[in-house]
């Protein structure tokens, strides 16, 4: 389902049309095959019966939506500084460094915020900076400073940081005690899919467009973040989540 659908859709827009539509039509019939085998067993691979909690719902799309942003300004923006803007791999490698940092100090704050602030909003305030971050990426102009990109870097990893661990925390928790594997496989098949999502986009915006299309694609990846927020702040509707000890150590 998932191979026959990512793959396929890539084959569609690179290559040829033919091979990824019937790659794409067989990983469809692959995942209505799925669900319909296991649509009657109590714990069934596909975890149907999760997705029908609101929370759990809301907190898998808002992650799946906020990789895929993540993704698409990552492969994007290496070949933004190089090709682009004329900076060394070396240089690339540096100015790639704030976000990941910036995310690592935040993380563990956002974790303990999160017994006191509900992830909805914690989720929704830290994807709006997130958003601000790569929307400031994609107006960089044709000669910034290092200065003027690393502090927009750190900007989306701080965004990210506050975003991510609190989820996480949602998808387990919210989940019943007998369903925590599926809820911990369908958080990674929610960060998988965002970004192998996101890779894909770049890779066919590439291939029609070239590097050029940089800026339009952290623009892209900025109006994702904001639907990951949306997403997020729609779950302060659903009643509050009561953590599990086991799932704050996952």
């Amino acid at each position: 389902m998932m191979g026959c659908t990512i793959f396929g859709a890539e084959t569609f827009a690179r290559a040829n049309s033919t091979v990824g539509g019937a790659l794409i039509v067989i990983g469809i019939a692959s995942g209505v095959l799925l669900v319909w085998r296991e649509r009657g067993y109590a714990a069934p691979l596909f975890p149907l019966d999760l997705l029908r909690i609101r929370i759990f719902a809301m907190s898998i799309a808002t992650s799946t939506v906020s990789f895929a942003a993540q993704m698409l300004a990552f492969v994007t923006l290496p070949f933004l500084f190089q090709s682009v803007l004329g900076r060394s791999v070396f240089a690339t490698g540096l100015l790639m460094t704030p976000w990941p940092l910036a995310l690592g100090v935040t993380a563990p704050l956002a974790g303990r915020l999160a017994d006191k602030v509900r992830a909805g909003l914690l989720g929704g305030i830290g994807l709006a900076i997130f958003a601000v971050g790569l929307l400031a990426l994609s107006q960089l102009g044709p000669a910034p400073s290092n200065l003027n990109i690393a502090w927009r870097m750190a900007l989306c990893g701080l965004g990210f940081g506050l975003f991510q661990s609190p989820n996480n925390r949602t998808i387990v928790s919210s989940a019943p005690v007998n369903r925590s594997g599926a809820a911990g496989g369908m958080l990674a098949t929610a960060r998988l899919l965002g970004q192998t999502t996101g890779a894909v986009a770049v890779g066919v915006a590439f291939h029609l467009f070239g590097v050029g299309v940089g800026p339009r694609l952290l623009a892209a990846s900025a109006v994702a973040a904001l639907i990951a927020a949306a997403l997020s702040l729609l779950r302060l509707r659903s009643p509050r989540t009561k953590h599990r000890p086991e799932a704050a150590l996952e």
